[in-house]
């Protein structure tokens, strides 16, 4: 009954048939527009989100179910929880706290286990003593980088006769210095955990703790008609049975043949006012209350991956990914939580200000009230697994949770540059096209992108003959100019018998099923499609062997993957997902794995890419839907997103929230997916893509074309400026994740972690520091050409592009006219850069680098540089180059960090790579002459005068052009040190 041109579906087939009617009898074109009128009754329709095709909390009965809860235990003063330690249970054991609790309402019996582990870490698992059936337990093998081992450094705290309190209660004091206690309170039960004797963060302090046991439908019955109405005033979650056996939404059932088996639990973070993760939201970075507090939401934040269109901002709805993990800053401290379950959550939050636990006091904060913020987390099925995270600081949570979950990928060189992509490059030609539009305008790229329309009928590993009859012949021509080609590969496989791929998953019987046993079908892009089981370790292993290159036909080492609507997207399923009761690898349902399903597609094709090589080659996969662990297998973006300046300004949040979660590489649509951005907008969010850590132009097949170079002047120079400066900057950022993938930090970090004691950058989300030597600030308001940059502990910084000292603290006013996005280098900070820019980042390796130097206040800097191949895993055997570089006493010095490499080999491969200028910003006078040496050397010319300049105007290098209005700038000319070798430049006065 819709418009024929109101789905995006419709406008691809119907671009299609123009392209092609002509050579089509009629019987076939009648055979297509009655498969497309099938498919239009299935897609989803493109304006803008449809609210209604997604749940709200009230119309899911789980999350309903325990809000309720919550609302009586808060409306009743006399409410306790009724769960409670059992009398002589508790054991503490090689790290471990254990014990049973009991439901006092209903006596069931449920099991505790509290780690205490390496690095100031704990985990708390509950789960039923003797559940119906296994209740799922399985995501920490998909999640989980390793199982961290228990602290056997801890102190039973001794029980006191004399205190009854102390009776009822079990503390230990853990870690190295013993200045964490945790405390398990027994009746009822709640634990703390407190750092210096302050509290930290308190479990069940509010009484939400509620696990929904598994039970028969006939038990459910008989339990109903003996609930009290006594029971019912004190709280019980379990007598509201709307919705708890068969749940309808949208015409669509889920059968729930387990009933209701959710768990909720209220996690309190006393004395901390901000809250910050639990992505993907287009929501602010410090997380808003969510029970109607003014200027917050009325819904909880929803972590279930969906294939949202054109989502709304400012929304706790549910996108594409889901990360389960909360960080809590206040001044002085920081501590986390990961909920690691992979079923739908919902997760409330709200802010008090309170004197509870005596935070006044204690916080120093005299008679201010502190406040607290409150969290409710509300999962539809599985068990407790909880990690906290007790820092202190915002650098030892990153490192406490990727110890845990992994670090950052140290991804291959030329994925950090640029990326070239839209829905779709119509055939081999257009890519030739658009590869050689590219090296006319003289703008270096280094991945072209194809995508579902480069396929047989969107099947998925083939090439349509007519539109690429020499995939191979493409890839090699990009090739040649160190330039990539990247596929889209899906989950959803097109149900013919005639694909291979299907042929193959259907024969190996690897397929999601039906509660009766069938494989399940649904529709997708291709129309009727089925699903390959990524749960089933058979599957996965299968799935990587397509990738090899005498499999996939066409493919060479030049071709990369790129896994969308892997959420997974079913056009055909309830909020256009799979159905919650559908079937995977041992007998478990949807509903349970959910949101690990595209992280297991994304490690197998990473896995697959690995494979398929002699040499083994860091995989790129691009992934749409994501959760814990994603950050070990590639990239993700922030998925369909709008041609509008609140879309471009929404962009810092969100991949903040997303780095601070674990996942560094990620980036936003440039240019925005759906819609045409004017060419202020688009310069505007190249200049900002070019700040954030995957930089990738993407556009929907309705949109014109866009290209850099299709402007006119001066906006094609405006974005090619922009782009050459990612490249100019590849070294800092190749530096920038190294050290992710080391330290678990994140690539762009928001204010507050860099200054963590400022309370004004708690809430900022409009500025970043990309590592902690570049300060950005995006401009995302039309006609705006100045901005405000807030500046922390009175610092100087420089203008990264004029060289002009900036000084002060608060908001500082900066000039921003179109060609300039705000960028500030730190006082303090050593860049390293690569001037001459080339076609490709590849044919940029063995160029010279230049050092840019920004001066502190104390007349010193620091910085460093990490290089090794840029694709192979040869680093983890000593294949790099770590230099530590410092500005001191007038001396620039460059050694090796205490673990670097030492193979030879690679150092040969480098060993002409020399430092070709240094400039060094922020000295007060003027130089006499400037000496370098390499230390290790015996040559006569060793220690030689060089070349330098001093107060020039301008700052020119080949390919990039600073326009320096300092005349306080000191530039070296050729050195002559290489870089992987210790040397020294002294400055003499």
């Amino acid at each position: 009954n819709q418009p024929l041109e109101t789905t995006s579906l419709a406008k691809v087939e119907i671009m299609a048939l123009k392209s092609t009617i002509t050579s089509l009898s009629l019987q076939i074109f009648i055979y297509l527009c009655i498969g497309l009128l099938i498919i239009m009754t299935y897609i989803p329709q493109i304006g803008t989100v449809k609210q209604h095709d997604f749940k709200t909390c009230d119309q899911s009965s789980f999350c309903r179910r325990n809000r309720a809860y919550a609302d009586r235990a808060l409306a009743d003063p006399t409410f306790f929880s009724p769960y409670v330690v059992k009398e002589n249970s508790v054991l503490l054991k090689d790290g471990v706290l254990s014990g049973e609790l009991i439901n006092t309402q209903n006596q069931h019996l449920f099991v505790f286990e509290l780690h205490l582990l390496e690095g100031s870490i704990s985990r708390l698992r509950i789960n039923e003593k003797s559940p119906l059936k296994p209740r799922y337990d399985e995501v920490k093998n998909f999640a989980l980088a390793r199982e961290l081992p228990n602290t056997m450094n801890y102190t039973e705290k001794p029980i006191n006769p004399k205190d009854h309190d102390s009776l009822t209660k079990t503390s230990i004091y853990f870690g190295n210095k013993k200045q964490t206690l945790v405390v398990v309170h027994h009746s009822p039960f709640r634990i703390e955990f407190l750092v210096n004797d302050i509290p930290i963060v308190t479990l069940n302090d509010r009484g939400f703790f509620n696990f929904e046991y598994l039970r028969t439908k006939n038990q459910a019955k008989v339990n109903d008609d003996q609930t009290s109405d006594e029971s019912n005033s004190k709280g019980t979650a379990d007598q509201d049975e709307d919705g708890s056996w068969e749940e309808t939404f949208n015409g669509k059932t889920d059968s729930k043949p387990n009933g209701p088996e959710s768990i909720a639990l209220d996690i309190s973070f006393p004395g901390f006012g901000h809250v910050y993760g639990i992505p993907e939201h287009a929501s602010s970075l410090s997380l808003k209350e969510t029970r109607g507090a003014e200027g917050g939401y009325s819904e909880p934040y929803r972590l279930y991956n969906l294939d949202v269109f054109e989502y709304e901002l400012d929304n706790p709805m549910a996108l594409y990914g889901s990360i389960p993990f909360m960080m809590a800053h206040r001044k002085g401290v920081s501590a986390a939580v990961l909920w690691l379950n992979s079923a739908e959550t919902w997760v409330d939050i709200v802010k008090i200000k309170e004197d509870k636990h005596g935070l006044s006091m204690l916080l120093n904060f005299g008679k201010n009230l502190p406040t607290s913020t409150h969290t409710h987390w509300i999962s539809e099925s599985g068990i407790v697994d909880l990690f906290v995270f007790l820092g202190p600081t915002p650098v030892d949570i990153f490192r406490q949770y990727g110890s845990l979950t992994g670090y950052t990928a140290l991804p291959q060189y030329f994925s950090i540059a640029y990326h070239q992509c839209r829905w779709n490059y119509i055939n081999q030609q257009d890519i030739d096209e658009v590869d050689y539009g590219f090296d006319t305008n003289e703008i270096p790229v280094d991945v072209l992108w194809l995508d579902i329309e480069h396929t047989v009928g969107k099947k998925y590993f083939t090439w349509d003959p007519e539109k690429f009859p020499d995939p191979e012949k493409m890839q090699n021509s990009l090739a040649v100019k160190g330039r990539k080609l990247v596929t889209i590969i899906d989950p959803h496989l097109k149900r013919d018998d005639d694909y291979y791929i299907y042929k193959e998953s259907k024969e190996l019987d690897i397929l999601v099923k039906e509660p009766n046993g069938d494989d399940f079908a649904g529709w997708c892009w291709p129309g009727s499609s089925s699903w390959i089981d990524y749960t089933n370790p058979a599957a996965r292993e299968w799935w990587g062997l397509q990738f090899k290159l005498d499999k996939y036909q066409g493919s060479t080492e030049n071709l990369f993957v790129w896994n969308d609507m892997n959420e997974p997207s079913v056009f055909s399923g309830p909020e256009i997902t799979m159905p919650k009761d559908i079937i995977h690898h041992n007998s478990w349902e949807h509903r349970n794995v959910h949101n690990v399903y595209g992280i297991l597609l994304h490690a197998a094709t990473a896995q697959g890419l690995i494979n398929r090589s002699t040499i083994r080659k860091r995989p790129f996969v691009l992934s749409r839907a994501f959760y814990v662990g994603t950050q070990r297998y590639g990239a993700i973006w922030t998925g369909d997103n709008m041609a509008q300046w609140s879309h471009l300004a929404a962009s810092s949040p969100m991949l903040l929230s997303i780095g601070i979660s674990g996942i560094s590489f990620a980036g936003a649509d440039v240019g925005g997916f759906f819609g045409n951005p004017d060419i202020e907008l688009l310069v505007r969010w190249y200049q900002t893509g070019a700040f954030q850590p995957f930089f990738r132009a993407h556009a929907h097949i309705d949109t014109k074309r866009r290209e850099p170079w299709l402007f006119g002047e001066p906006h094609t120079t405006h974005i090619r400026n922009a782009i050459r400066e990612r490249y100019a900057l590849l070294p800092h950022w190749y530096t920038v994740f190294q050290h992710a993938n080391v330290t678990g930090m994140p690539v762009i970090r928001p204010m507050f972690v860099v200054f963590p004691d400022d309370e004004e950058t708690f809430e900022i989300e409009d500025q970043y520091f990309v590592g902690d030597s570049l300060l950005v600030k995006p401009i995302v308001t039309e006609g705006q050409t100045s901005t405000d940059i807030y500046l922390s502990n009175n610092e100087i910084y420089y203008d990264y592009f004029t060289f002009e000292p900036i000084r002060g603290s608060g908001r500082i006013k900066v000039d921003a006219p179109i060609e300039k996005i705000p960028v500030l280098l730190r006082g303090g900070s050593i860049i390293p850069r690569k001037q001459r820019i080339r076609q490709s980042s590849a044919l940029m390796r063995l160029d010279p680098l230049t050092l840019l130097v920004g001066i502190d206040q104390k007349g010193e800097a620091k910085g460093s540089l990490y290089m090794d191949d840029g694709e192979t895993y040869n680093y983890q055997n000593g294949d790099y180059i770590h230099r530590n570089i410092i500005y001191s006493y007038n001396k620039l010095t460059s050694t090796s960090f205490p673990i670097n490499g030492d193979n030879t080999n690679f150092k040969k491969s480098i060993k002409d790579i020399r430092v070709e200028r240094v400039i060094i910003i922020g000295l007060s006078r003027t130089p006499k002459k400037v000496l370098a040496y390499h230390d290790d050397s015996d040559e006569i010319n060793n220690n030689q005068e060089l070349t330098f300049t001093w107060g020039q105007k301008d700052v020119v290098g080949t390919g990039v052009t600073f326009t320096n209005t300092n005349d306080k700038v000191l530039v070296i000319k050729d050195p002559k040190v290489l870089i992987w070798r210790d040397w020294t430049i002294e400055i003499v006065f």
